[in-house]
């Protein structure tokens, strides 16, 4: 086994700390690292290069930036974000731009590499701190959506249960014995509380 790796990341002391690092641990290779994320699209494309460790709060494009457009040009090549931004929007944002894991840069020398390992093998590390972000995000997410549907009155939640299972507006209006006028009401005033656009919205707020 030989990972090859790249490090892209502004800081010097923590740019060499990490190859100094990596160079230590057999079947590790750190084949490049650059200062800023400019640098990296100019040359990366170019090598072969199994994980690239990618700050954030880089000069110029930010590492979220460079990670998406690198991306769609190695597809191949696993992206970890190795950060000391933890909050949740920076996380979900890198995330959602193509990287595979996120580890803060607290995170120890061994578990750098075990982080580095798991992603090469198919994995998705994330720092203690940082999965934690994770689950209590869905959670809370969970828990908007929760509230979203107790504004519902009875009568809009049979309307909403009736459509997640397939019915026509005239079905459903039979069912509650009402007209179907009254049930594209019924249906409108649920997009409006749920703030949604579509059944297939309102639907997956209430199974949520």
């Amino acid at each position: 086994m030989n990972i090859r790796i790249a490090i892209v990341e502004d800081e010097t002391d923590t740019r060499e700390l990490l190859v100094n690092l990596i160079s230590g641990y057999e079947g590790y290779s750190c084949v490049s690292a650059y200062r800023n994320a400019e640098e990296a699209l100019k040359n990366l494309p170019l090598i072969e290069v199994d994980v690239v460790l990618v700050d954030i709060h880089l000069p110029g494009r930010s590492g979220i930036s460079l990670i998406e457009q690198l991306k769609a040009s190695m597809p191949r090549t696993q992206f970890m974000v190795c950060s000391s931004l933890e909050d949740s929007n920076h996380i979900f944002s890198a995330l959602k731009a193509g990287a595979a894991g996120y580890i803060s840069k607290t995170t120890t020398s061994e578990k750098i590499i075990q982080a580095i390992y798991e992603l090469y093998h198919g994995g998705s590390p994330m720092s203690s701190q940082i999965a934690r972000k994770v689950v209590a995000s869905f959670q809370e997410q969970k828990s908007v959506k929760y509230e979203s549907c107790k504004d519902l009155t009875k009568r809009e939640l049979e309307v909403l249960d009736f459509l997640s299972k397939g019915y026509r507006y005239k079905e459903i209006g039979d069912k509650l014995c009402i007209s179907v006028e009254t049930v594209r009401k019924h249906i409108n005033n649920i997009y409006k509380k749920l703030q949604v656009n579509s059944a297939i919205e309102a639907i997956n707020l209430m199974k949520g």
